[in-house]
């Protein structure tokens, strides 16, 4: 799941990085302006994206878990609860029978 998570959140950072671009009208690698005798390309903006998208991905896939975690502790906390107050009722139903019979 992590290897998964990982390229998931590299490809949705380049993509972004890549729409922003489109939406730019840019190139998807520009040219350094500044230096156009050289071909200096901006791969660090790819790179820099797809590292956040890596994160966030990432960060989610925990997040979830720890969600999943937490949701069935409070489920297994509910359950005993109402098994506690069903059962306590019923022995008390039961008593209560007994005594009147």
């Amino acid at each position: 799941m992590p290897a998964s998570a990982t390229v998931i959140g590299a490809l949705l950072g380049l993509g972004t990085q890549m729409y922003s671009n489109a939406l730019r009208k840019l190139p998807y690698m520009r040219r350094n302006l500044h230096n156009s005798r050289f071909l200096l390309l901006h791969p660090w903006e790819h790179v820099l994206g797809m590292g956040l998208g890596v994160v966030f991905v990432n960060q989610l896939v925990k997040w979830d878990a720890k969600l999943q975690e937490d949701l069935d502790k409070m489920l297994e906390k509910a359950k005993a609860a109402n098994e506690r107050r069903y059962f306590g009722q019923l022995i008390f139903f039961f008593l209560f029978n007994q005594i009147i019979m």
